[in-house]
């Protein structure tokens, strides 16, 4: 945007200089050539004059050393016929009033009108110009004073004060772009700033804050706004994650009694119904505690006490595969690692990588059939800026149209709704990829069964991997 205003302002900035200069350039080079034809025009009717006075030889010769002295001093052609258009008197060098260009001026000036107009002098051209007189007035006007009159020392007056303009014109284009870039710089701040602030809060720092106190000042009470309104956000979304974390950590105590003394229980029941209801009450407190124990987590992942790190995903993908390995084997699945390249960091909150991939293939022991297939491999993406976790299995998989409800909390099918955990694996999942800048993808794969891409910023300055 900022880019766009600089470039609507150099354009407005220049259009202006255009129309400023260009008419001023203009009224100049008129200016210059009418002062031209007074300047000739005076000397011309002192020719015509003294044509007019001819009536000897002396008086001819007169005429013929004035206009000689005038023609050697400007290097001008001067030419005096009479109404017949017969020449009485010529000094100077060839010009252009030996051509057909002076027919009209000779014209008018044989029918008593003196020359009033010239075309404008410019720096290229033309590069002489004719000044007629008649010799006498009215009806007794016996002929005409023709100059070619060179315009050398004019163009080049012209070509000055152009040069001037135009330079004066840089001058104040080049100060109007700089009080641009400031006036642009000095719009775009704040704006900028609250830019910046909102990516903060979409990123989930919450304590992101537009801090700029420069620009106009409907732009200053729009980031005090902003900065109230995000400060009541957090202040909202803060009490209701503590709201969880403690009713969650507060739930904890009583319930793990309760499963205490369930157990402590179970030794003095009798067979029969009651210890059966007794197993399944069990069953539920354990399977309540597991769900605390789930809240309490996204509690703390989405309060982002820590910041993130550089971490050696390669290293987390081998470790949490061997670890699992051997529940896989207990649940009849097979486990393996397809490609796993020495040199994958990404920066993500700590363990990241690890915690994504203990929840991805803990919901694959719940959900694959015995018999199944998961293959994790990791890699970095064509651009290089994010790295990609993939973990594919060949279960039963979900259709297109409940996919986007397997990273919800507590989203779950209900043909599984008896399937152990708390619903909250893949959510808290989810959370940890986008808290740490990255994200948590599911598709289906092909012919069956779901894909998982866990995606992370790649670190910019990899380490060496060392196995420990």
């Amino acid at each position: 945007m900022r880019r766009r205003l600089l470039t609507v302002l150099t354009v407005l900035m220049g259009a202006a200089a255009l129309l400023l200069c260009l008419p001023l350039a203009e009224a100049y080079a008129r200016g210059r050539t009418e002062h031209l034809l007074l300047q000739r025009r005076s000397e011309a009717v002192r020719f015509a004059d003294l044509a007019d006075r001819m009536r000897t030889g002396a008086d001819r010769s007169e005429l013929t050393a004035e206009i000689s002295r005038y023609a050697e001093l400007y290097g001008a052609e001067v030419i005096v016929v009479d109404t017949t258009g017969r020449t009485l008197a010529q000094a100077g060098p060839a010009s252009p009033l030996s051509s057909t260009g002076t027919a009209d001026a000779r014209r008018r000036a044989l029918t008593g009108r003196s020359t009033d107009g010239l075309p404008t002098l410019r720096p290229w051209g033309p590069r002489s110009v004719v000044v007629a007189e008649p010799v006498g007035r009215d009806e007794r006007v016996s002929g005409a004073v023709l100059m070619s009159v060179p315009t050398t020392t004019a163009r080049r007056d012209v070509t000055v004060r152009w040069s001037l303009i135009a330079a004066g014109a840089l001058a104040a284009f080049a100060a109007a772009g700089l009080v641009a870039a400031g006036t642009a710089r000095w719009l775009m701040r704040p704006v900028l700033d609250l830019d910046r602030a909102v990516e903060g809060l979409t990123a989930g720092r919450l304590h992101a804050r537009a801090v700029s106190y420069t620009g106009p000042p409907e732009l200053r009470r729009l980031r005090q706004h902003f900065n109230t309104m995000a400060q009541a956000m957090a202040d909202a979304i803060g009490r209701q994650r503590d709201f969880v974390a403690d009713a969650s950590h507060q739930l904890r105590n009583p319930l793990a009694t309760l499963v205490l003394r369930l157990e402590n229980v179970e030794p003095h029941l009798a067979p029969g119904p009651g210890r059966e209801e007794h197993a399944r009450a069990l069953d539920e407190a354990e399977r309540l505690e597991e769900l605390l124990d789930g809240l309490l987590a996204m509690a703390r992942v989405e309060s982002r006490i820590t910041e993130p790190v550089d971490q050696d995903v390669s290293r987390a993908v081998r470790e949490r595969v061997t670890a699992w390995t051997p529940v896989f084997g207990a649940a009849e699945l097979e486990l393996t690692v397809s490609r796993l390249p020495a040199d994958l960091w990404a920066t993500a909150l700590p363990d990241a990588a690890g915690r994504v991939l203990d929840a991805l293939l803990d919901n694959a022991v719940k959900f694959v059939p015995p018999g199944g297939r998961v293959v994790v491999c990791a890699a970095r993406d064509a651009t290089g800026g994010q790295v990609v976790v993939r973990i594919t299995d060949d279960g039963p998989g979900v259709p297109d149209d409940r996919l986007d409800v397997l990273l919800r909390r507590f989203g779950r099918a209900p043909e599984h709704q008896n399937v152990p955990g708390s619903g909250l694996g893949l959510a808290i999942a989810d959370e940890i990829a986008r808290v740490s800048g990255g994200r948590l993808e599911a598709r289906r794969n092909t012919p069956r069964g779901l894909v998982f891409e866990l995606r992370l910023p790649s670190s910019q300055t990899p380490q060496p991997y060392t196995d420990r």
